[in-house]
C-alpha cells in the first residue's frame, strides 16, 4: 500500500494535533524505538502506520500485533518464532513477528499486558537485536524498528513493578502522546464530515447533504469518552438512521442501547469483602474504589473523577459555566482553570 492510504484519514487542524504530527515528522526517520500513548480511540495505530512509511524502512515490512489479543503463551512464540517440537503441535518451524520484519518495522499495541517473561526478551532485541526463537538454541538477529502502544501509565506501572522500569528506558527514546478528541474540539466537525461522507458513499446516496446546527451543537457538547472511533461509530449511525438522504443529518445518536425497553438493573448491592458497593448503572461512571481494589493509580483515578462530575455539571446545566461553577461550589475562575487542565470545553 502507498503512503498515502496510511495517512490519508490522520485528518485534523487543531494545535495539540498539530504538533503531534510535527513530532511524528521529526523522528520517523530515525530507527529508534518509539512509544505512543494516548486513550483508548485516539489513533494510535494510525500514527504507528505513519511512523513506518515516513521512513527510510517504507518499503519494508510493517507488521502489527495486538498484544492483548493473544493469550500469554501464544504471545511468545508469535513474537520470536518457535522450533519444531517446542511443544505440543509445533509440528514445523515458524518465524516469528521479529524475524519477519527483518529491515523493517513491528508495531505492538497494549504494551502492558505482556508478561515479564517476554518483557526480557524485547528488552535484548532492542538492546542487542538478538533473540532466540522458543524451544531453541541458535541466537538469531533482526534489525527491526519497534514501535509501540499503549494506553495505561507506563512508568506508573513501572514503579508498582508491572513493568521493566529498563525497557521503558529502552522504549521511551521518544513518547508520542496522542490528545484526546475534547481537547481538539475544532477537529470534531471536520472528523465527523469525513465519517458522514463515507457512509453516505457506503450507503449509495448521491452527496452527503450536512449536519443541522443542532446536530453539530450535539457533536460538539458531548465529551466522547472512546475519542475518535467512538465520534466514527456516532457520526456513521446517525447517518444511516437518518431518514431522508435529501435532508441535513439532525438527530445524533451516541448511545446505541438507549431505548424504552431497555432492561433495568435492580438496586441489588454487590458484597466485597467486608464492604458493600452498590452496582454502578449502565453508563455511569467507574465507581470508587474499595479496600480490596488497591493499589491504584492515585493520580489518574483523581483526574478521571474530577472529569466526570466537570462533564456531570456541564451537562446538567446546559454548558452554561456559570450555572456549572454553582452547581459545583466553586468561583466562575476556579471552573474556567479546570476545563483548561482538563481540555474541556464548556461552550
Amino acid at each position: 500500500m502507498s503512503m498515502i492510504q496510511h495517512t490519508e484519514r490522520l485528518l485534523g487542524e487543531s494545535p495539540s494535533f498539530m504538533e503531534v504530527l510535527d513530532l511524528v515528522s521529526q523522528v520517523a526517520p530515525l530507527s529508534k524505538p518509539v512509544l505512543i500513548v494516548g486513550e483508548r480511540g485516539t489513533g494510535k495505530e494510525l500514527i504507528a502506520s505513519r511512523l513506518h512509511y515516513l521512513s527510510q524502512r517504507w518499503d519494508q515490512e510493517y507488521l502489527k500485533m495486538n498484544c492483548a489479543a493473544i493469550s500469554e503463551t501464544l504471545l511468545e512464540t508469535e513474537l520470536f518464532g518457535h522450533e519444531a517440537g517446542a511443544f505440543t503441535g509445533a509440528s514445523k518451524m515458524h518465524r516469528g513477528r521479529f524475524e519477519r520484519a527483518d529491515r523493517g518495522s513491528l508495531f505492538l499495541d497494549e504494551l502492558a499486558n505482556t508478561s515479564a517473561q517476554v518483557q526480557e526478551k524485547l528488552l535484548r532485541i532492542i538492546e542487542y537485536g538478538e533473540f532466540e526463537r522458543v524451544g531453541g538454541n541458535r541466537t538469531l538477529t533482526a534489525d527491526v524498528r519497534l514501535i509501540a502502544a499503549t494506553n495505561e501509565d507506563l512508568p506508573s506501572l513501572a514503579r508498582r513493578g508491572k513493568f521493566r522500569e529498563d525497557l521503558l528506558d529502552r522504549l521511551a527514546f521518544d513518547v508520542i502522546t496522542l490528545p484526546p478528541l475534547r481537547a481538539r474540539p475544532e477537529d470534531i466537525p471536520i472528523l465527523a464530515e469525513h465519517f458522514a461522507v463515507n457512509m453516505a458513499m457506503e450507503l449509495e446516496r448521491e452527496y452527503f447533504p450536512g449536519f443541522t446546527n443542532a446536530a453539530q451543537e450535539a457533536l460538539q457538547r458531548y465529551h466522547w469518552p472512546g475519542n475518535i472511533r467512538e465520534l466514527k461509530n456516532t457520526v456513521e449511525r446517525s447517518v444511516y438512521r437518518s431518514g431522508s438522504p435529501d435532508a441535513a443529518v439532525d438527530l445524533i445518536s451516541i448511545d446505541p442501547f438507549e431505548s424504552e425497553f431497555r432492561p433495568v438493573r435492580t438496586n441489588e448491592a454487590k458484597t466485597t469483602g467486608e464492604e458493600t458497593v452498590p452496582e454502578p448503572e449502565s453508563g455511569t461512571d467507574t465507581p470508587l474504589p474499595t479496600g480490596n481494589d488497591f493499589p491504584i493509580d492515585f493520580k489518574n483515578s483523581v483526574r478521571e473523577y474530577e472529569i466526570n462530575l466537570l462533564n456531570k455539571a456541564l451537562t446538567k446545566s446546559q454548558f452554561n459555566q456559570r450555572k456549572t461553577a454553582e452547581l459545583l461550589g466553586v468561583t466562575y475562575h476556579q471552573l474556567r482553570g479546570y476545563l483548561k487542565k482538563y481540555h474541556l470545553s464548556g461552550n
